[in-house]
């Protein structure tokens, strides 16, 4: 037997969701830095959406698990670089990276590949271009410039900036080798480079032959066409256990360098900062225990001698050594911007991607396409409020009037959560989770509609109001419970096996689910169980809860039922 209404005690749900209430909109209030709003995503507030193609050395189709990988490294430097709202999924051979605001110009950053190493400098030379025909020929090196005396850093910091001269610089190409190179592609240009016997691991025994190597060598580099604002020639092929030849476009020079002595893996973190004797901006590294010893060794055994840092193929930084750096401690300096100095510290923090991204389209959605389309979301969800809160008053008049006023707490609810997800894990809402959002008004508008029909059953079958709510409750809530089940289920199957826009359409529907369960269950219920135990006289009447026509039905049926005890009569044939 169903308890009664007045056992139901509605006053306490109702308490224990107004305590609900008032602690979600505390914390809306009271806690966090942000604006009591929601985060939007880039459909709704504008942003940038950047597309990164993935390219193998060997132009060969990268495999599934590489791309999953760089996926979730380039999801890392998203969260740690602090780009709220960020979405990164997988497009085929293409990483989509979505930034809502005005963060677009960080994102076009994170698929950089940062792949770090550190190398010995064999040589270098003035990415100049080469003298013509007619120049004199100059075989011989100039003398090497004198190191600067004064350590650039206390403690164990490493010495200066790339941007000073070269520890061993040629006067001027060699005609011979500019006019025999002037045919070939940099590539060729830079393999010859890569392949001159001064390279070989182990140096000629005879002095007029190694000093002939250095300056083939040194030729070859000068020749080297280098395009303004190039890149490494080899791009894409710098393989850690051979030279490197790279046109240095930072510091306007062009490097050979030897095997990578110590690889970005070795690097247990990265900060940026700003160095106050310098003046400029600096990225202090710290390495692992292996990468420490090696580098430790290293600088103790070539003091004097430049050590490159090597940032995809590009020399960030090629400082001479001023003293042994022991303790796993140094530090990259070059032309920062506090900006640069930053990224480049993230981007190595978070380790290096396993391809090479090319970014292939950088759209920007304007904050007025964004605010148009929120605009026609809000309209929708009002229109379809609108169509509930008509059909509840023209069918359950009073009834409806309880549905409209449950439907208001539920949308309270939504709001503060979706307020606070925003700030505690990033949620952004976008116009896939409106659409859920709309269509919760629909799940929640039909847990009543399940409830106010089963009261009619129970008058239907000669109950008064006050005896049909208990059992019309104990019916309808297992329904209620069964359909609501059937929709989270399926928005949390959604939410797992699909990515983008789906995902926010399926947590909204979810979220909203859960939250119709409490919305019924705290507060349609107790109010429907007040109103069925209220002496008001307009409460009561039936016709004014829309009960009319049953009430009117079930009096005629229990009428017509026999007296207890009593056979009804039956007419004999």
């Amino acid at each position: 037997m169903a308890p009664s209404a007045g056992h139901l005690r509605p006053g306490r749900y109702l308490a224990f969701f107004a305590l609900i209430v008032v602690v979600l909109y505390a914390l809306v209030f009271f806690t966090g830095s942000g604006k009591a709003t929601p985060k939007l995503g880039i459909d709704l507030q504008g942003g940038t959406r950047v597309t990164l193609t993935a390219r193998t050395p060997d132009g060969g189709q990268p495999t599934r698990d590489s791309l999953n990988q760089a996926r979730q490294i380039i999801e890392t430097r998203v969260n740690g670089i602090g780009v709220g709202g960020t979405e990164v999924v997988l497009d085929g051979n293409n990483i989509v990276i979505t930034v809502p605001g005005e963060q677009g110009d960080e994102a076009k950053n994170l698929g950089r590949t940062a792949k770090l190493g550190i190398r010995e400098v064999i040589t270098s030379v003035p990415n100049t271009p080469a003298a013509p025909p007619s120049a004199p020929a100059s075989g011989a090196p100039s003398a090497p410039a004198t190191a600067p005396s004064k350590p650039a850093g206390g403690g164990g910091a490493e010495g200066a900036p790339a941007q000073q001269p070269p520890s061993s610089t040629p006067s001027a190409p060699a005609s011979g080798a500019g006019g025999q190179d002037a045919g070939k592609n940099p590539i060729e240009q830079a393999r010859a480079v890569r392949q001159a016997p001064a390279l070989m691991p182990k140096d000629p025994k005879n002095q007029q032959e190694a000093a002939a190597a250095q300056a083939a060598q040194q030729k070859a580099l000068a020749a080297l066409t280098c395009a303004p604002n190039a890149a490494d020639p080899l791009e894409g092929n710098d393989l850690p256990n051979q030279p490197l030849v790279t046109c240095g476009d930072k510091d306007a020079t062009k490097y050979v360098l030897g095997p990578e002595i110590i690889p970005g893996t070795e690097i247990a973190n990265a900060n940026s900062g700003y160095d106050q004797q310098r003046g400029q901006w600096i990225v202090d590294l710290s390495f692992k225990s292996a990468g420490g010893k090696t580098w430790g060794d290293f600088t103790s055994a070539n003091i004097g001698k430049q050590a490159a840092f090597v940032l995809d193929t590009d020399v960030v930084s090629a400082p001479t050594v001023q003293n042994a750096i022991l303790g796993g401690n140094t530090q990259i300096t070059g032309k920062f911007t506090q900006t640069d100095a930053k990224n480049l510290a993230d981007i190595l923090k978070y380790g290096s991607l396993p391809l090479s991204f090319d970014s292939s389209d950088a759209t920007t959605v304007s904050a007025t396409l964004g605010y148009a389309s929120l605009q026609a979301g809000l309209i929708a969800g009002a229109i379809g409020l609108a169509v509930v809160f008509v059909y509840c008053l023209f069918y359950y008049r009073l009834l409806g009037i309880l549905t409209i006023w449950s439907l208001v707490l539920s949308g309270l609810l939504v709001y503060a959560v979706l307020v606070l997800l925003g700030r505690w894990i990033g949620y952004t809402l976008d116009l896939a989770g409106v659409a859920g959002l709309i269509i919760a008004i629909g799940i929640t508008a039909d847990s009543f509609v399940i409830y106010f029909e089963r009261l009619k059953d129970e008058i239907r079958e000669g109950r008064t109001f006050r005896s049909a709510v208990p059992r019309g409750w104990a019916r309808a809530r297992r329904t209620i419970l069964a359909s609501d089940a059937v929709s989270f289920l399926a928005a949390a199957i959604l939410y797992i096996i699909a990515v983008g826009d789906v995902q926010g359409f399926a947590f909204t529907l979810g979220m909203s689910t859960v939250l119709d369960l409490v919305v019924v269950y705290l507060v349609t219920h107790p109010l429907v169980a007040m109103v069925s135990t209220s002496k008001s006289k307009f409460l009561s009447n039936p016709r004014n809860l829309g009960l009319g026509a049953v009430q009117k039905l079930g009096s005629q049926r229990k009428s017509a039922r026999p007296a207890p005890g009593r056979r009804a009569n039956v007419k004999e044939a």
